[in-house]
């Protein structure tokens, strides 16, 4: 079968030219400035394609998880924070984000977990004690 004529093919759009596919660092700065003007959503679609182009670059997977995140898709952004993990494990934020993530899925012993992770791999951050002390607090009631 001749591929340049079937339909189901996956051509460039015409007039495209490799020149004009944003890399994935430009991707990155563009959701990057998404995420600070608070259009989680969008961000997200930028950075997805980022991640097609970087699969295992944490420096992309942590704003893609925070998109998810703020943008209400808890699951997505667990398995964003999984793989962030998978690719370093010792990344504080890392286990931070993965136990906001789980605790929104109602997964709260999980999430105690990667909360008690993230303060020991930073102690003196209090954002992630005080996610610690709210689990903690919520377990007690």
């Amino acid at each position: 079968m001749d591929q340049a004529r079937d339909p189901g093919w996956p051509l460039e759009d015409e007039g495209s030219t490799g020149e004009d596919r944003e890399s994935a660092y430009e991707l990155l700065q563009r959701g990057q400035a998404l995420l600070t003007e608070r259009h989680h959503a969008q961000a997200a679609i930028v950075l997805e394609r980022a991640a097609a182009l970087e699969p295992r670059k944490g420096s992309i997977l942590e704003p893609l998880g925070r998109a998810y995140y703020n943008s209400g898709q808890h699951a997505r952004s667990r398995e964003i924070f999984e793989l962030l993990l998978d690719v370093d494990p010792s990344n504080g934020y890392g286990h931070y984000a993965l136990g906001q993530s789980l605790k929104q899925l109602g997964h709260v012993d999980q999430a105690r977990t990667h909360l008690r992770l993230a303060t020991a791999l930073d102690p003196a951050n209090t954002t992630f004690a005080a996610a610690l002390a709210r689990v903690d607090s919520a377990r007690r009631r």
